[in-house]
């Protein structure tokens, strides 16, 4: 199967940022199945000219229909560090979605989050429940287009599906998230993009801000963005 290409957006000796692209899973996949992972190691290989085994840590995860920012640690010290930024909290997430109109245009979602083995998907819920987890986002309105609005995120706990169970949850899906109740198409994956990462360098400790644009079928003209 051919592998789609690499987008970086940072890389220095520590570190290889890239953006995802929707219908491609990060890791976890079979041996003739194209991953990031594997298309990340195979750019190393060859822009670096590195044989054999190339260290890549995973960093941050994005589920397969999403697409975006997802950071890459070239050193295992570099991945320790970030990992640790990231059990912090310290590593700030932001993602652009579209779905149903929503009210108000600007709020906090806070759920307990539990997976329903059977339908395999999370589920939110206002109440605490056995092996559940809190979850909180916030959000604001960035654009509207007829029956539809374009939302920026805000990570306040990085939960399973969080995202889209939440505003499943609240009778907004995601556009496109059939699995969580969506009955709108969409062009490729689902209409959930992780627009930034800022987070603090692992050596230098110096901050750093990555983003990245929703790929072209999200025709964001509609919601006044050039």
């Amino acid at each position: 199967m051919a592998q789609p290409p690499l987008k970086i957006l940072f890389e220095d000796n520590h570190l290889l940022v890239v953006d995802k692209p929707p219908l491609l899973a990060t890791m976890g996949v079979a041996p003739d199945e194209p991953s990031l992972l594997k298309i990340a190691k195979d750019y190393l290989r060859q822009e670096h000219n590195k044989p054999g085994n190339v260290y890549l840590g995973v960093v941050s995860r994005l589920d397969a229909f999403v697409s975006g920012v997802i950071i890459f640690a070239r050193t295992s010290k570099s991945a320790s560090r970030l990992s640790a930024q990231l059990r912090a909290g310290t590593i700030k997430k932001t993602y652009w979605a579209i779905i149903p109109n929503i009210k108000p245009r600007r709020g906090t979602l806070e759920h307990y989050l539990y997976k329903n083995e059977a339908k395999r998907r999370m589920v939110a819920t206002e109440n605490e429940m056995p092996g559940s987890k809190f979850a909180r986002l916030r959000y604001q309105i960035v654009g509207t287009s007829k029956d539809e609005c374009l939302l920026e995120i805000y990570l306040e706990t990085g939960r399973k599906h969080q995202i889209r169970a939440q505003f499943s949850h609240i009778g907004c899906p995601i556009l496109g998230d059939r699995k969580y109740g969506s009955n709108s198409a969409f062009a490729k994956g689902i209409a959930l993009h992780c627009r930034s990462l800022h987070f603090e360098h692992p050596t230098r400790k110096s901050p750093i801000t990555v983003e990245s644009e929703p790929p072209r079928w999200w025709n964001l003209n509609r919601f006044g963005i050039s």
